[in-house]
């Protein structure tokens, strides 16, 4: 990563340790991702079809299958459970800290496995998505958090964005064991791809007890000491060097100067410039789901045998290789194009590529093996466009845009509205598009519902996306403070830092923004000097 994207001339210190804790970290997206696929393959395999069933033919390939209705409950009750996981996400991280926070979802997560395993019913088998997705929620919105507040500026939208790689990597893991398990003819079908879950649970758990804590929450709870010491571990650099002193002073005079407007409740998340950023992060989180992605990891399996494609499974495993492939583009080009730029891009391909599979689908029907292979071809160049935008910079951005007041509270509203989708596209889906009584029987005519709302994203980007490329977390602040539209923010060049505005006002209530500048350089200045000093 550090090969693609360059270190900026005169950046003091090492990028590596904080690379690595990031890419450690979102190692976590493989329990997002994993949990995710495993189920789409599981509602197609035969065994358990039969075992779950209450009775149901299903009228497609008259065997014993489960309704619509348990379809929907068994899929969306993931999604219920990582709504309220990602709510009680902000008050764990703030109590227990990031990186125990990370812990204790994993616990809660692990729980969820067992249960799953365990089942031969639905209704254990709902209780073990429940818990399971209690534990993913909490760490969907705890892992960018985390990410966000230790990675260096100048490269934290490519290690924020490695935690949808990772999700992608685990949509593929699961593709590859459900596979290799779906022939089977006893419960070792669904249970051995469910509890291959402990594994990536296991790694992620032993690996969080020696991670270090952000320097950011340090702060937040006055520990000062600690942060000094996890900021040298994360930039390789002395606890006394002047880069060092500088960032944590930064760091601090900005939290500082968010305490002294008062401390920050749920409440204060949506009220003014606070609010704005809350909804841009919400209603990104909400339309990356409409996007329609999931539809095809939840029921891609289903929904492709019943378009009359011959092996669905194989089917799903290519489209989960394209699906990581393509997010390593995206890694790059986060950084280099800049967010507004590669979600618009991602828009538009994405929005193209469902009319067409929509419209493919629906005119040729399921006899025609062209048509097919064109859906599959475009349904394949959908994901590059989604995988390459709106599936890392999704999380970059709302990773980036909140201070550090409401950071956690703000940060798992965002995520719990991405479940929150998750879980009505999840629930609705089998009865728009299953035949059948009280269903709609839209089959291939769903995707015309996603390209529209990939085409209302183009113009979400457009006016809701700040350019946030480049700037600390500090600087964004500024970022939302000056500029009033979203399509005057590329070019912005931050010019107050908080710790002078901290100093000056100490003076007087009265400095101009020049004595700021102008005070900022001179210390900047002299902490160097100091520092060469004693280094010779």
């Amino acid at each position: 990563m550090g090969l693609m994207i360059k270190k900026p001339e005169g950046a003091a210190g090492s990028a590596v340790p904080a690379i690595i804790v990031g890419l450690f970290v979102a190692f976590g997206g493989v329990l997002f991702g994993y949990d995710t696929g495993t189920i789409g393959g599981i509602l197609g395999m035969n065994h358990w079809r039969n075992l779950f069933s209450t009775g149901y033919i299903n009228p497609d390939d008259n065997l014993p299958d489960v309704t619509a209705e348990q379809t929907s409950l068994i899929v969306s009750i993931l999604s219920a459970g990582t709504f309220f996981g990602a709510l009680t996400a902000a008050p764990t991280a703030d109590f227990l800290g990031r990186r125990m926070g990370l812990v204790v979802s994993n616990i809660i997560f692990c729980v969820g496995v067992i249960l799953q395993t365990a089942a031969t019913a639905i209704p254990m088998f709902v209780a073990g998505r429940f818990f399971a997705g209690y534990g993913v929620g909490m760490i969907s919105a705890t892992i960018p958090l985390y990410q966000s507040e230790t990675a260096p500026k100048w490269i934290r939208g490519a290690i924020v964005g490695c935690y949808q790689l990772a999700i992608t990597i685990g949509l593929l893991l699961a593709a590859i064991v459900n596979n290799s398990t779906k022939d089977r003819n006893d419960t070792g079908s669904y249970r051995i791809p469910i509890a291959v879950q402990f594994a990536w649970a296991i790694v992620l758990f032993f690996g969080c007890i020696w991670l270090p804590e952000t320097p950011r929450w340090y702060i937040k709870k006055g520990r000062p000491e600690n942060a000094a010491k996890s900021l040298s571990t994360l930039r390789r650099l002395d606890i006394n060097h002047p880069a060092l002193v500088e960032e944590l002073a930064e760091i601090t005079a900005n939290h500082e100067y968010e305490l002294s407007l008062g401390k920050a409740t749920y409440a204060d998340c949506f009220k003014g410039n606070l609010g704005k950023r809350l909804a841009t992060g919400c209603l990104l989180q909400s339309l990356q789901q409409l996007t329609g992605v999931n539809f095809i990891f939840y029921y891609g399996t289903s929904f492709f045998k019943n378009s009359g494609i011959r092996n669905p499974f194989i089917v799903t495993m290519i489209t989960s290789c394209v699906n990581v492939a393509s997010t390593f583009p995206g890694l790059y080009l986060v950084e280099k194009w800049g967010r507004r730029n590669l979600l618009l891009f991602g828009a538009i391909g994405m929005a193209v590529c469902q009319f067409i599979v929509a419209i493919t689908g629906t005119v040729a029907g399921i006899d025609n093996l062209s048509a097919q292979k064109a859906l599959i071809a475009f349904v394949c160049i959908y994901i590059f466009f989604f995988a390459c935008s709106w599936g890392p910079v999704a999380w970059v951005v709302t990773g980036e845009i909140f201070p550090l007041k409401v950071r956690a509270k703000s940060l798992s509203m965002t995520t719990a509205s991405n479940w929150l989708l998750n879980f009505a596209i999840g629930y609705a889906t089998p009865y728009m598009v299953n035949s059948g009584p009280g269903n709609a029987n839209m089959g291939a005519k769903v995707f015309f519902v996603w390209g529209g709302c990939c085409f209302v994203c183009i113009f979400f980007v457009w006016g809701m996306i700040y350019e946030t490329k480049g700037l600390s977390l500090e600087q964004v602040d500024e970022l939302y403070g000056k500029v009033s539209k979203a399509w005057k923010s590329p070019g912005f060049v931050p010019s107050v830092s908080f710790q002078d505005v901290r100093d000056m006002n100490a003076d007087t209530r009265r400095a101009s923004l020049t004595d700021i500048e102008q005070e900022a350089s001179r210390k900047r200045s002299a902490q160097y000097n100091e520092y060469n000093e004693k280094a010779v």
